[in-house]
């Protein structure tokens, strides 16, 4: 199938270069050169998605590991990503994905009505763009998002929100979850680790949670002596309860030592429940930890009473205690979430997949 596709995000500076309008990196190319994220390119004075259908590979995993704990809990999702990313982050856990300047990279191919296909003949609730960004493959997307709809397949993004507000607009539009990865809450980390930008990122979380119907769920990488502090953990959980709502779930995950950043150690569990106590101290309802086995960081609790309603071991559901409606069987208060009446029987497993398979 075809792999390279026109782009409308663009426009044409007076020097002769063609300016991506994507992101806020705004790449500025000459004909035949590619934007940082590598699958933009700029070909006959306009811009291409170079990895339309094309996939660094597919795997069945349970929707708790994208992370999203309070969307269809214990079912199964189609994950896939392409390659390269529109951010520089030191610590990428998928560097090998996200940094990946070689097409064999791309093995796996398949059109939006086929992935469609194989998630229905899977029995996947869900398909996720996930392992690298979905911004940058934006037209591929929105357009495997579009096939999910005509067959009640769900649409799940893994992004770090880097993009700019019309894109975003239309990205948003065919999505039904998201999990938004807000990395710190300094710019000084956002600049000098990721090459980005903060305010970028706090933009998407609002649009996302005010200005659409998408489930919402947010991660932050905890990083030793990087982002770890009492006081940035206190700052951005008091911006997420101000400023998005108490409902919206939030993982703080583990780091372990990757790409440029093998020199720090990997996160501790007693950070992690630091962080998780600031969080509910500042008002959040449900907080997770992850990369690490804690049950108790792993379970749903109601915010009300206390009540166990969800008790998961890593991604298995061990114990399912919400009512039909989706509330406390206690105290009949609501749990936030996109639930149906029983959850989904998936558990941990990870299955990878060729879609050459499915014909």
């Amino acid at each position: 199938m075809q792999t390279t596709v026109k782009t409308k995000y663009w426009h044409k500076l007076e020097e002769g270069k063609i300016q991506c309008d994507l992101c806020p990196r705004f790449c500025k190319l000459h004909d035949g050169q590619r934007g940082l994220c590598f699958v933009r390119a700029c070909e006959n004075d306009e811009i291409v998605l170079t990895t339309y259908g094309r996939s660094s590979g597919f795997c069945i995993d349970p929707i708790e590991k994208k992370p999203l704990n309070h969307f269809f809990p214990g079912t199964s999702v189609l994950s896939f990503g392409t390659a390269g990313c529109n951010l520089a982050c030191k610590f990428c856990q998928n560097w090998d994905i996200s940094k990946s300047r070689e097409i064999d990279t791309l093995a796996d191919s398949a059109s939006p009505e086929k992935l469609v296909f194989a998630a229905k003949k899977l029995d996947c609730k869900s398909i996720a763009f996930t392992y690298n960004d979905p911004v940058i493959f934006h037209e591929y997307a929105i357009d495997v998002a579009k096939a999910c709809k005509e067959q009640d397949i769900k649409a799940v993004a893994v992004s770090a929100g880097y993009v700019c507000p019309e894109p975003r607009e239309e990205f948003y539009r065919y999505m039904d979850a998201v999990n938004i990865d807000l990395k710190a809450f300094t710019e000084d980390f956002y600049h000098k680790i990721t090459g980005s930008h903060l305010d970028t990122i706090l933009e998407t979380l609002s649009y996302i949670k005010h200005d659409t119907d998408v489930w919402l769920e947010i991660t932050n990488l905890i990083i030793p002596g990087k982002n770890d502090s009492d006081k940035e953990l206190n700052q951005m959980t008091e911006w997420i309860m101000s400023n998005l709502g108490a409902d919206v779930p939030l993982h703080f995950s583990a780091f372990h030592p990757d790409w440029k950043m093998r020199d720090v150690p990997s996160t501790s569990l007693e950070t992690l429940k630091k962080a998780r106590s600031i969080a509910i101290m500042n008002g959040l309802h449900y907080v997770y930890t992850g990369n690490v086995h804690n049950l108790e960081g792993d379970t749903t609790f109601c915010y009300k009473c206390g009540e166990e309603l969800i008790v998961r071991d890593w991604y298995e559901i061990k114990e399912w205690n919400l009512d039909a409606n989706g509330n406390c069987p206690k105290c009949n208060n609501v749990c936030a979430g996109v639930f149906e009446p029983e959850h989904g029987k998936w558990g941990s497993k990870r299955l990878p997949v060729r879609l050459s398979d499915f014909s």
